[in-house]
């Protein structure tokens, strides 16, 4: 038997041979069409290489796609494990020419593999072209030798494709199995097609036109094949069955299931294996490439498709999660194809747990209430919508996980009533906001989340994205365009910018268009918490709503920014560690250039502090520790150890970052929704570069990392090399060198202060001599001291009253132009001399005002130096008025 991997890597080898360069698998979340939830087709990513917006390096190409069919009007979900060939995740193989081979080499090609290559009977195959196409059909003739009543005309648009109203498109030519007479249905085009005995396993689509509104305009210049085969359905040929759930990968996720709940694979079960296979695979690969369960958007559909295989789980009466317990099967199926299934395994087991986990736990809840609800109902009845409400309000039951849950008891669902009760339940939200005080001007942004939903945030994937755009905001209205110079803030239904929250600053990038649309986004918010507002300035062109359009995030500055994200945590980490778990983070600001993180701590980081908290950062880096995501609900992510972040609103379900490995594999445990780096190698290097009181009992440290951070290294190692230059020393001996300086300093300043204090003593000053002289009948010792310290003036007063023996002291130091004065009263005369009233007269002559101490001495100062000598004439004129009133 030929094995579904053998099928693929023949496929691709073959046309690797015939000269097509092989292109891996693109992700699932499409990166070039926002009109798509999932890529769910083999040209999705080479959509704009078929319309000219692309070139690559290469004219042909081969791939197997992973492709996901589950939401919008692609949607399979339904029929999944109740068919032969219905999936949500199945490969899409297929070859594809640019403007090189057309319908010929495209046919040729096709007939070989399966004829040569693989040895199907060409008496099993039928072709079908579109019943206009002659040339498709001569070509049938000639290669493959069918007889024309095997190459049947189909004059439906089952065989006309069109990438959509405006654009390529051109006829199709479809290859069909013949699986025998024993299976029911004739071949395409009867009245029969419908059976299963002729399937479908290869479409050639023949772009050779392009069209406007819907009509063919023009014949393309570089006719292009895009061709798709599903790997699940030739695998069923070419291992002999006719059910795509009976192939070898198949086989072996339902042998897994049935073996994990102790069941039968077959009979009645049958469906609900079938259905954890076919989830299982697309849960697992949705994971992989990024998606992860939420309440909207991409990750309501993983969720839809994750709580549907889980409620067959409990259908099977799997007693504990069973989901996650067969992922190392799918890895040891698809693993080596698909690598990241390998790299994402432990996060697909984990955020499978958590989910069924928590699934369980309101699962019986609400199989009660609809047990309930259908009690008195018969076969043919309909539920009533309200009640589907409730299930999906009350305990996150999808609507069509109701509508699952009722199939097989023939009942159907109110859809126009449970459409009802959502629509009340958002005009009560919305009256409610209405009163919450929020300001009237920010109504917009509620009138354009409730028509429009949330924006899908695309930028944990990448910087570059496709987006549609649904709103625009100009001077706090709504408009319907925008154009050159306009400041305008531009929502699209998905965005890969980051909205500022958290701490973390909004990206900036560019958003370009047709109609010759360049906008530079200035800033990214996020008003409601909902809508990512992308503010941006019009440099070229027009914009309007319903525009498609490019949105690039300025990827050198978000690589800055994440770097700066990711080191705030283990500055948290490293933080709690040294002073212990009393510290909480009290606010960041994550900026590309530096960011700041404050902290609860009641006094300053020592020098030996700071070191110890860089050090260990520094060590995380080094060892290129991983960051890993995970979705919890905050209540779950609190109780297994993640600390949640000062301000934060959160909703229903949180992302979990961790970093660390091995033993130290929860070093760091936060909820944050923020942009971070993929491992912490990334950050390069961190350094603290301020640390300050931001109020009571909260510090602030200031820290760059990266490029930033060696620059800011650098610039003090220029710095100790100008210092060690001047100093005529080595770097490293600058220390040594300026302690020497400053001893020396301070050695000759006690010399000088010694020097002036004997100069004072001795005589001498600008206006007055040492000496003691007679005034009002007491001895008095005035003096003027050009740059003496003012510290030294008390000592100086001291000394000069021993050698008045009885009297007054008074010193004017003048210093840089201000005036310090002292003065002193021998204590004999105490009683009568107080040297308070003394001072505050002197300082009055100088300019200022007040000065203090007590009787024997006191001490002022005032702005005008130049004054002092009428200081001490005011302290003379004083000593004289109060002995003549004695």
């Amino acid at each position: 038997m030929t094995s579904t991997n053998d099928i693929r890597r023949g496929f691709l080898d073959f046309f690797g041979r015939e000269g097509h360069r092989i292109v891996p698998s693109a992700p699932l979340v499409p990166q070039n069409d926002p009109t798509l939830m999932f890529v769910n087709a083999g040209m999705v990513p080479f959509k704009n290489v078929f319309t000219g917006q692309e070139t690559r390096p290469y004219s042909t190409a081969v791939s197997s796609q992973k492709c996901v069919r589950a939401g919008g009007k692609h949607n399979d979900l339904d029929n999944v494990g109740y068919t032969a060939r219905h999936h949500t995740f199945f490969e899409m193989l297929g070859n594809f020419s640019f403007g090189d081979y057309f319908k010929e080499r495209a046919i040729l090609l096709a007939w070989n593999l399966i004829t040569r290559e693989w040895g199907i009977s060409p008496d099993r195959l039928t072709a079908t072209v579109y019943h206009t196409d002659d040339e498709a059909f001569d070509l049938w003739r000639k290669i493959a030798g069918l007889p024309e009543s095997r190459i049947i005309r189909i004059p439906t648009k089952d065989n006309f494709w069109a990438m959509g109203d405006n654009g390529p498109c051109g006829p199709c030519s479809e290859i069909f199995y013949d699986h025998g007479d024993h299976i029911p249905g004739g071949p395409p085009g009867s009245p029969d097609e419908d059976g299963d005995r002729f399937t479908e396993i290869w479409n050639l689509v023949f772009m050779q036109y392009e069209q406007e509104d819907n009509q063919i305009v023009r014949d393309l210049p570089r006719p292009s094949i895009d061709t798709g085969m599903g790997l699940e359905r030739i695998a069923a040929v070419m291992q002999g069955v006719h059910d795509n759930y009976e192939t070898d990968t198949f086989r072996a996720l339902i042998a897994a299931s049935g073996e994990f709940t102790r069941t039968a694979t077959d009979g009645e079960r049958k469906a609900s294996h079938r259905v954890i296979a076919d989830h299982l695979r697309a849960s697992g690969f949705l994971i992989a490439d990024g998606v992860l369960p939420a309440n909207e958007g991409r990750g309501y559909v993983l969720r839809r498709i994750m709580r549907r295989a889980m409620r067959h789980a409990h259908i099977l009466g799997a007693a504990e999660p069973l989901m996650h317990r067969l992922v190392p099967s799918l890895v040891a199926e698809m693993g080596a194809a698909f690598p990241e299934l390998v790299r994402a395994q432990p996060l697909i087991e984990e955020t499978l747990k958590l989910e069924e986990t928590r699934f369980r736990q309101t699962l019986d809840k609400g199989l009660k209430l609809l047990d309930e609800a259908t009690a008195a109902m018969k076969p043919g009845d309909t539920l009533a919508g309200e009640v589907a409400f409730k299930l999906y309000d009350t305990y996150g039951f999808p609507y069509d996980l109701t509508e699952d849950a009722l199939r097989a008891q023939d009942l159907a669902v109110d859809r126009t009533g449970f459409d009802s009760a959502m629509a009340e339940q958002k005009k009560a939200a919305r009256a409610a906001w209405k009163g919450s005080g929020a300001k009237a001007s920010e109504e917009v942004w509620f009138d354009i989340a409730e028509a429009e939903g949330s924006t899908d945030f695309t930028g944990y994937a990448g910087h570059d994205g496709e987006g549609v755009v649904v709103a625009l905001v100009r001077d706090g209205a709504r408009v319907e365009r925008a154009g050159a110079g306009e400041l305008v803030a531009i929502v699209t239904n998905q965005t890969p910018f980051y909205g500022e929250s958290g701490g973390q600053m909004g990206d900036t990038g560019t958003i370009t268009g047709e109609k010759g649309l360049a906008a530079d986004v200035e800033d990214t918010s996020k008003p409601l918490g909902r809508l990512h507002a992308h503010h941006a300035v019009i440099r070229s062109g027009e914009i309007a709503v319903g525009d498609a359009v490019h949105l690039s995030v300025d990827a050198e500055r978000r690589a800055k920014v994440r770097a700066n994200h990711s080191a705030t945590h283990l500055l948290h980490a490293a933080l709690r560690h040294r002073l212990g778990t009393h510290v909480t983070q009290k606010g960041s600001l994550v900026a590309p250039d530096y960011f700041r993180f404050d902290f609860s701590h009641p006094k300053a980081l020592t020098r030996e502090d700071v070191e110890a908290i860089e050090a260990e950062v520094n060590r995380h880096i080094r060892e290129n520790d991983p960051v890993t995501t995970r979705l919890m609900t905050p209540d779950e992510a609190i109780a297994a150890g993640a600390m949640a972040l000062f301000g934060e609103k959160y909703g229903d379900e949180v992302r979990v970052l961790s970093m660390g490995r091995g033993e130290e594999a929860s070093y760091s445990v936060e909820l944050c929704g923020g942009t971070h780096v993929g491992a912490l190698g990334d950050i390069q290097l961190f350094k603290i570069v301020g640390e300050s009181a931001v109020a009571a009992g909260v510090r602030r440290i200031e820290a760059l990392t990266g490029e930033a951070a060696r620059r800011w290294l650098t610039a003090r190692e220029d710095k100790l090399k100008e210092a060690a230059a001047a100093l005529k020393s080595a770097p490293e001996e600058v220390p040594a060198r300026v302690a020497a300086l400053v001893e020396e300093r301070r050695r000759l300043e006690r010399e000088l202060a010694e020097a002036k204090k004997a100069l004072a003593l001795g005589g001498g000053g600008r206006a007055e001599a040492a000496g003691p002289e007679q005034v009002g009948g007491h001895g008095f010792i005035g003096q003027v001291l050009d740059g003496m310290d003012p510290k030294g003036l008390r000592g100086l007063v001291d000394e000069a009253k021993k050698r008045v023996g009885s009297g007054v002291v008074a010193m004017v130091a003048v210093n840089e132009g201000r005036a310090s004065i002292a003065v002193g009263v021998t204590d004999d005369l105490t009683g009568t001399r107080n040297a308070v009233d003394l001072v505050r007269k002197a300082v009055e002559a100088v300019g200022g005002q007040g000065g203090g101490g007590r009787p024997d001495m006191a001490q002022g100062g005032g702005p005008d130096g130049g004054r002092a000598v009428e200081a001490l004439a005011a302290i003379r004129t004083m000593l004289e008025m109060e002995t003549v009133a004695a």
